[in-house]
C-alpha cells in the first residue's frame, strides 16, 4: 500500500526560501525516522536543487512530501525554463548549480536512492529524487509504476484532496478522493474515503465506490474514483462519482475515463464499473478538477517510459488551475 501525502510548494525567488525548504525538509527526515547520516543526505539534496532554481531556472518550485510508513522523503523541481541543453554535463561531476557544497545534479543523483529529470528547451525541466532510510524496504518496483503530486488549495495548510496505490503481483488499485470545498473539512472526508480503501483495496471498483458512500455520509462528501488495473490482462475497471478524471495515454491513443454524476456521502446513483483497455505503453493519468482536463497527450509522450512522478509534476506544472487543490496521479505498466 502506497498511501500519499500532499506536497508543501516552495517557490524559489530568493536564497531565503532555499534555507526554508531545507529546513521543511529536516523536519520531514524527523517525521519519516530517518537518522543522521540520511537526514545530512536530504539536506544536500534539498538544497543542491533549491539553489539549482534560484540560480538558473524561470518559476521555479520545490516540492517535499514525506512517506512515513516507507521512511522516505520525495523532493520534486519544477520550472518554467529556460531547459537543460545538455543534460550529460550537468549530471558530471564539477559542474555546481552555483557555489554550493555538492557538485550540481550529478551530487543529487549520488545521493538519492531514486533520481530521475525530464528537460525540454525553452520548456523547462521536472527533477524527481527520493531519499530513504536504510529500513526501507522497498525493492523499487512500486516507484517505478506509481507516481503522484498533490497541493493544498492558496492559502490552505492541508490538502482536501487524497490518493493511494495498492499493488499486488500484476494488479494496481488506485482511489483518488476530493472532498468538498478546501480545507480541514474536506481533507477529512477524502481521508474517510482512503480508510475505505486501505480496509480492502483490490475488492472492486463499483464495491469500493459503496463503501465510500455510506462511510462519507458523516463528512461534507468528496468526488471519488476508484480504478483497478490489471496489467497481465491490459484491462483497467473504473467507477466514480464527481469531478475525478481519468486517462488512458500513450503515443497513438488517448481515452477519457469519467465518474457518473454525484458525490460519495450525499447522493449517488447506483455505481456503475466500467472497462477500458490499457495499452502496453499507456499512462493511466487521474486527476482532481484542480487540474485542466483540456491537456494536450503529446506533452507526456517523452516520459511514457519514465518515472511517473515525472508525468504527474508536467501537468501540475502546466496545467494547475491554481484555486483549488489539485492532485495528478500516474501509473504505468512494467516494461
Amino acid at each position: 500500500m502506497i498511501q500519499g501525502s500532499f506536497h508543501t510548494a516552495f517557490p524559489i525567488g530568493d536564497a531565503s526560501r532555499v534555507g526554508e525548504a531545507r529546513r521543511h525538509g529536516a523536519m520531514l527526515a524527523y517525521d519519516c525516522g530517518l537518522d543522521e547520516v540520511e537526514a545530512g543526505r536530504l539536506a544536500l539534496v534539498v538544497t543542491e536543487m533549491a539553489t539549482n532554481l534560484l540560480r538558473h531556472a524561470r518559476q521555479g518550485r520545490l516540492l517535499l512530501a514525506s512517506r512515513p510508513g516507507r521512511s522516505e522523503v520525495e523532493v520534486i523541481a519544477i520550472d518554467e525554463g529556460p531547459g537543460i541543453a545538455n543534460i550529460e554535463r550537468c549530471m558530471n561531476d564539477g559542474f555546481s548549480t552555483g557555489g554550493t557544497s555538492g557538485t550540481g545534479l550529478g551530487a543529487v543523483r549520488r545521493l538519492s536512492q531514486h533520481f530521475d529529470l525530464h528537460s525540454s528547451v525553452p520548456g523547462g525541466t521536472v527533477v524527481v529524487a527520493r531519499v530513504r532510510g536504510a529500513r526501507h524496504a522497498q525493492t523499487g518496483m512500486a516507484e517505478a509504476l506509481v507516481g503522484a503530486v498533490a497541493l493544498p488549495a492558496p492559502g490552505e495548510q492541508v490538502c482536501g484532496d487524497g490518493w493511494s496505490f495498492a499493488l499486488e503481483g500484476n494488479e494496481i488499485a488506485i482511489m483518488v478522493a476530493d472532498g468538498l470545498g478546501h480545507g480541514p473539512e474536506a481533507a477529512d472526508a477524502s481521508r474517510a474515503a482512503l480508510e475505505i480503501f486501505a480496509q480492502d483495496p483490490l475488492a472492486g471498483p463499483r464495491v469500493l465506490i459503496e463503501r465510500a458512500h455510506a462511510r462519507l455520509r458523516s463528512t461534507r462528501g468528496a468526488a471519488v474514483m476508484v480504478l483497478h488495473a490489471d496489467a497481465g490482462a491490459g484491462t483497467v475497471r473504473s467507477a466514480g462519482a464527481g469531478n475525478v478524471v481519468g486517462r488512458l495515454v500513450s503515443g497513438t491513443s488517448d481515452r477519457t475515463i469519467l465518474t457518473q454524476n454525484g458525490t460519495a456521502g450525499l447522493t449517488i446513483r447506483t455505481p456503475e464499473e466500467v472497462r477500458h483497455d490499457w495499452p502496453p505503453h499507456a499512462l493511466l493519468v487521474v486527476c482532481t478538477d484542480g487540474i485542466e482536463t483540456r491537456w494536450r497527450p503529446e506533452i507526456l509522450a517523452p516520459v511514457l517510459g519514465r518515472d511517473p512522478a515525472l508525468a504527474a509534476a508536467i501537468l501540475l506544472r502546466d496545467h494547475c488551475r491554481g484555486r483549488d487543490d489539485a492532485t495528478v496521479a500516474v501509473v504505468r505498466r512494467a516494461h
